[in-house]
């Protein structure tokens, strides 16, 4: 198999090329020259708000929407020409919503594994995902983590290569979020490469191999969470609570060592390249303007911030 070297780690074959995706809807630009490239045992992150264009763009690489320009090849099948090539080769996370009820976890991969000249035995998948003992449950019973492995499975069940996940823990808690992160892991270890769009930002952090951060059909930049944070994040965030109406954020923005300030529901984020000079410019701008500082905090920097420095706006506007 075709190595290549990329960030100085070894990465598998190109499994997706996707090269100048465009499309259109009326006067309405959704994707805009997108180009990107997947391999084998990585996992790549779509980030961007609703609407930023994600969603789109992975069904055009599925094949299910047809681009206005550009064109995307998945194991070196075409996915418009080839489509019958690429379904057979791909795994499609359904939303949650899309399950069939009144039918048991058991029955309803039995039904899909009909679908496969060689599906993955349905025994083995029900342990991999850990619903051995709910196979014999009924899909609307199963809580949100449970229904979300139910539709990884789902999606592996014809032996894919490559897995498209479209906000795969939307609606989860935290613990079901990272028992699945656990779960796609693992499928990565497998040799998979998968393609997941996301809102959330501490999702790909912990998650992705490269991100793509996305907004209104456009991709901003790319690179490992760890890149992104180096070229766009700040060194730390400090956050205040400060009565908004009396804050001039312009001089907040002329603190020594402050690259950014945004207003964020009843708190002020500070970007700043020097925690401690920042801190001492803070308080004392507090004291010379009678303004009492409520609850302050720093923090590392972390991908939420390096979209609003690309974009000046939070990911979940």
């Amino acid at each position: 198999m075709h190595q290549a070297v990329k960030g100085g780690s070894t990465v598998g074959e190109a499994k997706v090329v996707a090269e100048g995706l465009t499309k259109r809807y009326g006067d309405v630009l959704a994707v805009d020259d997108v180009s990107l490239t997947v391999h084998a045992e990585e996992i790549v992150g779509i980030v961007g708000p609703n609407g930023a264009g994600k969603t789109t763009t992975i069904e055009m690489m599925e094949g299910l929407r047809k681009p206005d320009a550009g064109r995307c090849t998945v194991c070196g099948f075409d996915s418009v020409r080839q489509n019958r090539q690429v379904r057979e080769r791909i795994g499609i996370s359904l939303q949650q919503a899309g399950l069939p009820e009144e039918v048991t976890v058991l029955e309803v991969l039995r039904l899909y594994a009909s679908l496969y000249a060689n599906p993955v035995p349905v025994g083995d998948l029900l342990h991999q995902f850990g619903l051995e003992d709910k196979a014999r449950t009924r899909t609307e019973k199963l809580s949100g983590g449970q229904r979300q492995r139910l539709v990884l499975a789902l999606a592996l069940i014809g032996r894919p290569e490559v897995i498209f996940l479209d906000e795969p823990t939307t609606g989860l808690d935290p613990q079901a979020r990272r028992d699945l992160w656990d779960v796609i892991r693992g499928l990565k270890r497998e040799g998979r490469a998968i393609v997941i769009s996301t809102h959330y930002m501490d999702e790909v952090e912990h998650l992705c191999d490269r991100v793509l951060v996305m907004d209104r059909g456009r991709i901003l930049a790319s690179g490992t969470p760890r890149e992104l944070m180096n070229e766009y994040g700040p060194e730390s965030v400090v956050e205040i609570e400060l009565d908004q109406r009396h804050v001039d954020t312009a001089a907040l923005s002329g603190l020594d060592a402050v690259t950014g300030v945004k207003v964020d529901d009843e708190r002020i984020l500070l970007y700043t390249a020097h925690t401690a000079r920042t801190l001492m410019d803070l308080a004392a701008y507090a004291q010379r303007m009678n303004l009492p500082l409520g609850d302050l905090r720093t923090r590392s920097a972390g991908m939420d911030d390096v979209f609003i420095a690309l974009t000046g706006r939070s990911v979940r506007a």
